[in-house]
């Protein structure tokens, strides 16, 4: 065997062994006690991961008037140091452009750039006869089964109902997953004028202007009509009690409702918005941060099995330059912030060590359904024989603290700037080559490649 990953704790989503693993060429060959080859990795000591999955990234994203500051080599970079081997990044069309148009240039920015595997979700803002028949191409040719619309973002991504109730048709047709941003852009555009009329400006407006309960309004509503059209719906980076009950209501009924949750809503709270001399605009992201009682409803949401996925909706800014533009106006500060990189720490951390999910929880969160919601498993999303080898070798014990001047994200902030966290990737393989190797970069910029992925089956 090219090589072996020897005497570590093997984790998946269902259970937790000790055994060698044996790698040829690009995929898992051999699970087992003794094994040996060319090349070996002791991993005593160590827990040994399948790679994570980030199925929610805008990287070089086109928004509010600038791009979105990671690259494709400096964003996948900065995933495998942090242990993901596989992100699914958001196409934006563009109003009046099609949906080939929009895959042909992030084809052109992620090819050969990428030190990681990688596919794409279709964002969709020009609902029409035309988009609407290209669905059925990308599902069924391109290896894109999943579309994101925008229930905000009013005059820019917005999806009004009629649309987006096409949309959950055309994809419930063909074996397609439609995926919604779900906070009600209408009113949030109302109170937006207001509160900037008021001269209410600073960074902390932006929470205020998006309250929870527009959020589980949007859920509601979207899936109502999710029930209508009797096609599956996946709501994103969750934030809220309003929406992880609305979530539970429809799950309840035996609807194909899922959703996802991000570590920033799990850890952070809307009193960052505070911080002085405009760092509140470092957390301005959308939904906002909440409260610490709306992070125990997203706990306790996972725990009960309403939300499926943990992903970062990694879309970060410099704050120099960046999220400046915002200085006088809240609603001129891009809406995003970096995380690609430190999701695993940060959960593994606030999650694993604090009880609140189990190690195999973990896995099932961060990777194996990922893999099975988004049509990658059992390719991706486990460590089986006939699986690629997209392994984290984990370090249990080993402290870091989080600051953007260690940290591989092309943005000079971190939200979790001062945390330590407890458990870290050391040594990180896409598809048997090792991209990380005792934390240091070891892989090439190209390597990762285009997955298509399968069409949407339910968990």
């Amino acid at each position: 065997m090219d090589l072996v990953i020897k005497n570590g704790t093997i984790v998946t989503a269902t259970d937790m062994y000790e055994a060698d693993i044996g790698i040829e060429g690009e995929k898992i060959v051999a699970i087992g006690k003794g094994l040996s080859g060319s090349k070996e990795i002791d991993a005593n000591g160590m827990m040994v991961f399948p790679g994570f999955i980030d199925v929610h990234t805008h990287i070089e994203m086109p928004f509010m008037g600038t791009y979105s500051s990671d690259t494709w080599e400096t964003g996948t970079r900065a995933a495998a140091f942090g242990g993901t081997t596989c992100v699914v990044d958001f196409i934006i069309q563009s109003k009046g452009g099609s949906l080939q148009a929009a895959l042909d240039e992030w084809n052109k920015r992620a090819t050969g750039n990428a030190y990681i595997d990688y596919g794409f979700h279709m964002g969709m803002t020009d609902i029409n006869d035309d988009t609407l028949k290209e669905m059925e191409t990308m599902i069924l040719e391109e290896g894109i089964p999943s579309f994101k619309l925008f229930f905000a973002y009013k005059g820019s991504l917005m999806a009004e109902d009629d649309g987006f109730y096409k949309a959950l048709e055309k994809a419930g047709e063909f074996g397609g997953l439609i995926m919604l941003h779900a906070e009600n852009g209408h009113i949030i555009d109302l109170f937006t004028k207001r509160l900037l009329a008021e001269k209410k400006t600073e960074p902390m407006y932006h929470a205020v202007s998006r309250p929870s309960i527009l959020e589980g309004e949007a859920c509601q509503r979207a899936i109502a009509l999710a029930d209508l059209a009797e096609a599956p719906l996946y709501i994103v980076h969750n934030s809220c009690l309003e929406a992880v009950e609305a979530i539970h209501e429809g799950r309840e009924r035996g609807l194909p409702i899922y959703g996802e949750t991000c570590p920033q809503y799990l850890t952070l709270d809307e009193e960052r918005y505070t911080e002085p001399d405009f760092n509140g605009a470092k957390y301005v992201m959308s939904p906002p941060l909440r409260s610490e009682f709306d992070q125990d409803a997203l706990w306790f949401a996972i725990e009960r099995g309403d939300l499926q996925v943990i992903s970062t909706d990694h879309c970060p800014f410099f704050f120099k330059g960046q999220k400046e533009m915002g200085k006088d106006n809240f609603a001129k500060i891009p809406n995003g912030a970096p995380g690609i990189e430190t999701r695993m720490a940060v959960m593994y951390t606030a999650g694993v060590l604090e009880d609140w999910i189990t190690l195999n929880k973990f896995v099932e969160l961060n990777s194996t359904n990922p893999a099975k919601m988004f049509g990658l498993f059992p390719q991706k999303g486990t460590i089986a024989v006939g699986s690629d080898a997209d392994i984290v070798v984990f370090d249990p014990e080993k402290e870091v603290t989080l600051s953007a001047k260690n940290l591989h994200q092309n943005t000079d902030y971190t939200p979790w700037e001062g945390m330590i966290v407890k458990g870290y990737p050391v040594t990180v393989l896409s598809r048997g080559k090792i991209v990380i190797e005792d934390g240091k970069l070891a892989g090439e910029k190209g390597w990762g490649k285009f997955i298509k992925r399968d069409r949407f089956y339910p968990l």
